[in-house]
């Protein structure tokens, strides 16, 4: 037996990959005669696809499985240096851990708290085991500033649905006015592990991706800066590392108070970066509140809209063959880095989804999913509900322009030029519209449109005018029915909508 006294901790490492600023961890190293980290190698979210449209595994793209195994071997660095060390199992999470509580007689289980599905069905079955086996469970809200149940039982049951609701609700984090637990100075030794088999964090190689070298970074969002800035990011590149819990935002949410506090002027929320983790709080607790958050079937939240079920734009907007070169342009920033602009962000979600090509959101979020390094369950849904207009902002009116957006804060092209290097050479008046160059400027270019790279998917005048028509008859409906719409509704809408389209086409 491990410890033998049954004075073994288990601390269970999934996101809060950190030292400082983690309850879990401390309740787990007191009064305990060995301490088990363990992070869980879940092959759900890491074991190579061949399959998929990027290179990774079924739900993560190599950027973000780089950056998850560049934590861990960072977070096992941080607890060597506490006479510790993290070990790493591979496996179907609960059944892995209910080995490790068996095999290592622990009696003290600690994890943060996750609000993700996923993560909720899963410590289900890992608490009722532990209450049949007499094991005390700690699974203290540190990702977030608030506990989204508390802000949602405030508001009678119901998350708020908008931000001015849901930061008057919140308050002020109860933790904010004492300073956090930041510093461990030791950790108990780990015991025997007996048969569990143990491993280093592995590489990107032993995981089975073979030696794939790729351009990436990582960001944090704020509004306004430049969304073609791409050499010197426009952002403070924090998010992925709040995302994997590197950097606690109660921390962090401290750090710039006490910043804020001694210089003369700053930004408020929501701009400011404060601001900036109240919004993510508020996706968080939406998400939490809301059953079936991530669709919009049997969403109460989301407008029903007939989103068309067209593959083939949906794939030319994934690899960046739109013929938009702004749109393309992000779109292989994403594949190669992980990440973009927030607003660089919102135009190619605007894009495909009421901007000009209607596709449904829910294809569009895969696809972050997928490449984001900083995808976050909730972020990544609340953003592409707001972004469709499904659900948070209503203006559908209000459309990203492919064309005139970018050229807005990059005139000369250059952002297009890096990522399609095929347009570097097109002069700046036709870089955002190749297809409307003479052909004797597209020769000299090196570039013929239709060959060299792609004609326009849509144009994109009249396919924004027929999506704001689609919109406004989704939405009519939607306020008619209450919200109560059908699957049997939505086909009947898509019928009358392609019948007033043929007209459409023939009366011009």
């Amino acid at each position: 037996m491990a410890s033998g006294s049954g004075s073994g901790s288990l601390m269970w490492f999934r996101k809060g990959l950190r030292i400082h600023d983690n309850p879990a961890l401390e309740r787990a190293a007191q009064s305990t005669k060995f301490l088990y980290p363990v992070f869980i190698i879940d092959p759900h979210y890491m074991e190579p696809d061949p399959n998929a449209f990027s290179p990774g595994s079924k739900r993560a793209g190599l950027n973000r499985i780089r950056f998850l195994l560049q934590s861990l071997a960072d977070l096992d660095l941080n607890l060597r240096k506490l006479g510790s060390r993290l070990l790493v199992l591979k496996g179907e999470p609960s059944q892995v851990l209910l080995r490790c509580l068996k095999e290592w007689d622990v009696k003290k289980l600690c994890f943060e708290y996750d609000t993700e599905p996923y993560y909720q069905a899963l410590d289900i079955k890992v608490k009722d085991y532990a209450s049949i086996a007499g094991i005390e469970v700690y699974s203290p809200v540190s990702h977030t500033l608030f506990n989204p149940a508390d802000v949602i039982q405030k508001n009678g049951g119901r998350p708020p649905l908008s931000y001015q609701s849901f930061v008057k609700l919140a308050g002020q984090p109860s933790w904010a006015s004492s300073p956090l637990s930041v510093t461990i100075s030791s950790l108990p030794p780990v015991g025997d592990v007996g048969g569990c088999e143990i491993s280093e964090v592995p590489t990107i190689k032993e995981l089975g991706y073979g030696d794939i070298e790729q351009e990436w970074v990582a960001a944090f969002e704020k509004p306004k800066g430049d969304p073609s800035s791409f050499l010197k990011p426009a952002t403070t590149t924090l998010s992925p590392y709040l995302k994997f819990g590197c950097l606690s935002s109660r921390y962090f949410y401290q750090c710039l108070q006490d910043v804020y506090r001694n210089v003369k002027r700053h930004t408020s929320p929501p701009v400011s970066l404060v601001g900036q983790l109240l919004w993510r709080d508020f996706f968080y607790t939406v998400a939490f509140g809301t059953p079936n958050f991530d669709r919009m079937t049997g969403n109460r939240i989301c407008k029903q809209i007939p989103w068309n079920d067209n593959n083939e734009l949906l794939v030319a907007w994934r690899d960046a063959r739109t013929g938009y070169p702004w749109i393309d342009a992000v779109m292989i920033q994403l594949h190669k880095w992980g990440w973009m602009h927030h607003l660089a962000r919102h135009s190619v979600a605007c894009f495909l989804t009421r901007g000009d090509l209607f596709v449904h959101w829910e294809k569009g979020r895969d696809v972050f999913e997928r490449l984001l390094i900083d995808s976050d369950w909730a972020i990544n849904n609340g953003n592409w509900l707001w972004l469709s207009c499904s659900s948070f902002f209503y203006q559908y009116n209000r459309i990203y322009s492919p064309i005139s957006f970018g050229k807005k804060y990059d005139p000369n092209g250059d952002y297009i030029k890096h990522f399609l290097p095929i347009l570097k050479d097109m002069p700046k008046e036709y870089i955002y519209e190749p297809w409307t160059a003479p052909l004797s400027v597209q020769m000299k270019a090196k570039c013929i449109i239709g060959k060299d790279y792609p004609k326009p998917v849509v144009p994109h005048d009249s396919a924004s005018k027929e999506s704001r028509r689609k919109m406004a008859e989704a939405y009519s409906l939607n306020q008619k029915l209450n919200g109560k719409v059908s699957e049997e509704d939505l086909k009947k809408l898509r019928r009358k909508l392609e019948e007033d389209s043929e007209d459409t086409k023939q009366e011009s």
